[in-house]
């Protein structure tokens, strides 16, 4: 089970209703430092700029490849651990709009996490430390430290001692 608080909204469905629950200009400067960070080369300024702009806490050695797209409205909501990688075009959301109440989430990724290319994660979501996610996954609730997950629906591939296992195999 995702961790996020719910708040119920009257009237419109809860995104038209957006700049009611976070400012404007909030979005604006968010907007402007993401797509930099998005395009922008050099880790070091990209983590700098996120860190600095957004509010988003970013290990050392943490690696976001390009094109990543941190959640737009509250990216402070995000934690990466050290030595971890998020793969090409991920998507990590703190926040879901949805007709009748939106939802706000921590999303907290551990240390040395592997996320590979083109995911998705939800708000709200734990991914433990040592754990992979592989490209194309839809994360939509915690990953224990030390497994290997992927698909859509994300499920189990190689529990933690199954990737012990293998790690020692592979030696």
């Amino acid at each position: 089970m995702r961790k996020t608080e719910r708040y119920g909204v009257k009237e419109h469905n809860s995104l038209w209703q957006i700049y009611k629950t976070v400012p404007f200009l909030k979005v604006c400067k968010n907007f402007i430092f993401i797509q930099l960070g998005r395009y922008t080369p050099s880790l070091k300024v990209k983590n700098w700029l996120y860190r600095t702009f957004l509010r988003m806490n970013i290990g050392q050695e943490t690696a976001l490849a390009l094109m990543v797209m941190p959640d737009i409205m509250f990216p402070e909501k995000i934690s990466i651990g050290r030595n971890s990688i998020i793969g090409y075009n991920t998507t990590i959301l703190a926040h879901e709009y949805l007709i009748n109440e939106y939802r706000l989430g921590d999303v907290m990724i551990g240390d040395e996490v592997m996320v590979g290319a083109n995911c998705t994660i939800l708000p709200g979501v734990t991914i433990g430390d040592g754990a992979i996610v592989s490209a194309c996954t839809l994360v939509h609730e915690d990953v224990p430290a030390g497994v290997f997950v992927g698909g859509n629906p994300m499920k189990v591939i190689y529990t933690k001692e199954e990737m012990e296992q293998r790690q020692i195999q592979q030696k």
